[in-house]
């Protein structure tokens, strides 16, 4: 079966549009009081209430449990949310190479005395259009194209009124520093790689969200067996003080053995009460995990693991399974885009270093006349010809910055190959780690097994022995204590098993089951 998991599209709501928020002083300066009402006092104090009575019960599975971790998990909804987020940073760096319309509009009025009749002025007016669109270019130069439009009037030129029509094109282009595609394609380089880092972490969190899950289910598995076990080991105290109330009125046993067996009920009851809290315990982290509508870690209802462990022994190749964990790691991945990123800055900075030499070129056509039209026709017919090139060098006396730019950038990288080294051998030592306590558990499950076979049996010699007068009550429910110690350490073997191959999946990347996991970001429109 393969799982797929896909959050879709969110939209931004529009009350948050200009959201603002204010906190008064007394929120974060006064200390507020706990409160607690005493509970109503019991009517017989002898009576022990060790759970509030039945509750609703929801019966889940395995596959039910990470079906739901994968939808409502708040740490997945929260992580997959920053591969968009890297996305958008990508598309972001890509954007500076997209093309840029511009105008701009002048008006200028002049009044100004003359020269020789200072009771007479010379009036100048100029209105302009300029519009021009600007490339950006991939190897670290802009082209421009523009026209400019422009009416003049005064009143000491003939004509009064002329018109003014220029078109030109430029471009202007590095050719040491920041020139070639590599050299400006460099940020886009770098949110790439960034994104992959990313989505490398996600899928961590996938991982990570499900192993946990499945953790938590077999460590909810537990402690509802451990529920059960204490019970039946309140039932036999029970039926043990039954008994011994028979042979004390049979005078077969003496009083003080009543005595005994209540204490033994006693303390069976303690158990069930610390195992009814594990419990509950266990299903809340559950319920967190799983985040459900409906199912949250507040309400009553207890959830019944359905799936039972099927332990097995497996034959493990453990250099196969390291090979295996360094392939499929995140950490390494991760790791190896640093590195990418780290051989693309030193060529960034390696280039940064260079001097900056600028080349530019214009090429520059003019028309002008009484009317707009006769401007627009010189201009068409190319009489008036302009050609301007230029160089401009600039070269830091030192380059201190540069150099020590480039130099971190080289020791960054050698950081990240010893890091990559480290890592190896400690997830080598991990995976190595996780197959010996799988061995271990699994060995646990054998002696658990006969352990509590065992004790089973001398349980049931020590009660035949107390029916005969041989053994008091208090060796009976020693050796019923030793019997529930043995159950549990069963159950705790069978879970730790589980466990530990859960354990070993996540050193190595993976996860246990035939199913796939496909996770999405999550995309706001």
């Amino acid at each position: 079966m393969a799982c797929v998991f896909a959050l879709g599209c969110e939209e931004f709501r529009s009350e948050d549009e200009f959201f603002e928020l204010k906190v008064s002083p007394e929120k974060v300066r006064q200390v507020q009081m706990l409160e607690l009402n005493p509970a109503a006092e019991q009517t017989d104090p002898n009576i022990i209430d060790i759970g509030t009575g039945p509750r609703q019960e929801l019966e889940l599975s395995l596959e039910q449990v990470r079906a739901l971790t994968l939808a409502n998990n708040l740490d997945l909804k929260v992580q997959l949310i920053e591969p968009s987020i890297a996305a958008a940073r990508v598309n972001e760096e890509e954007a500076k190479f997209e093309s840029a319309f511009y105008s701009r509009l002048n008006y200028t009025d002049n009044k100004r005395p003359t020269s020789t009749l200072a009771d007479q002025a010379s009036t100048y007016t100029q209105g302009s259009v300029d519009l021009g669109v600007q490339m950006p270019l991939r190897t670290g130069g802009t082209v421009t194209f523009d026209i400019l439009d422009t009416r003049t009037r005064s009143n000491y030129s003939s004509p009064e009124v002329t018109y003014n029509a220029q078109s030109y094109v430029s471009i202007s282009h590095e050719l040491l520093r920041n020139a070639g595609k590599r050299a400006n394609t460099h940020s886009i380089r770098i949110a790439e790689y960034q994104r992959q880092i990313t989505d490398a972490q996600t899928k961590l969190e996938v991982i990570r969200a499900l192993a946990d899950a499945d953790r938590g289910y077999w460590r909810l598995y537990a402690a509802r067996r451990e529920l059960e076990v204490r019970k039946q080991q309140y039932d036999l105290a029970q039926a043990q003080l039954e008994q011994t109330r028979r042979l004390v009125e049979s005078g077969e046993q003496p009083q003080v053995e009543i005595l005994r067996s209540e204490a033994g009920v006693a303390e069976r009851l303690s158990g069930i009460i610390v195992a009814e809290n594990a419990l509950r315990n266990r299903e809340r982290e559950l319920k967190q995990m799983l985040n459900q509508a409906g199912l949250r870690m507040d309400t009553p209802t207890a959830l019944v693991p359905m799936t039972e462990p099927d332990p097995l022994r497996y034959d493990i190749d453990s250099s196969q399974l390291v090979a295996s964990a360094i392939e499929n790691r995140m950490e390494m991945l991760e790791l190896e885009l640093q590195i990418a990123q780290d051989i693309s800055s030193v060529d960034y900075y390696k280039n940064q270093a260079l001097p900056l030499v600028t080349m530019s070129y214009r090429y520059n056509m003019t028309g002008q006349g009484k009317e707009r039209n006769d401007a627009y026709d010189i201009l068409k017919r190319r009489n008036f010809e302009d050609h301007a090139l230029g160089l401009n060098l600039v070269v830091p006396l030192g380059n201190g910055a540069a150099k020590n730019r480039l130099l971190q950038t080289f020791y960054q990288r050698r950081q990240r190959l010893a890091t990559k080294e480290n890592r190896r051998t400690l997830i080598e030592m991990e995976v190595l780690a996780a197959i010996d306590q799988l061995e271990a558990n699994w060995q646990s499950i054998l002696a658990g097994r006969q352990n509590s076979m065992l004790a089973g049996r001398l349980y049931e010699a020590e009660k035949r022995q107390y029916e005969l007068g041989i053994r008091t009550s208090t060796d009976v429910l020693d050796q019923q204590a030793k019997f529930a110690d043995a159950q549990s350490n069963e159950i705790t073997a069978l879970t730790e098993y589980q466990i530990a191959q859960i354990d070993l999946a996540y050193a190595t990347g993976t996860l246990l089951g035939a199913a796939k996991v496909e996770w999405e970001p999550t995309v706001i429109e």
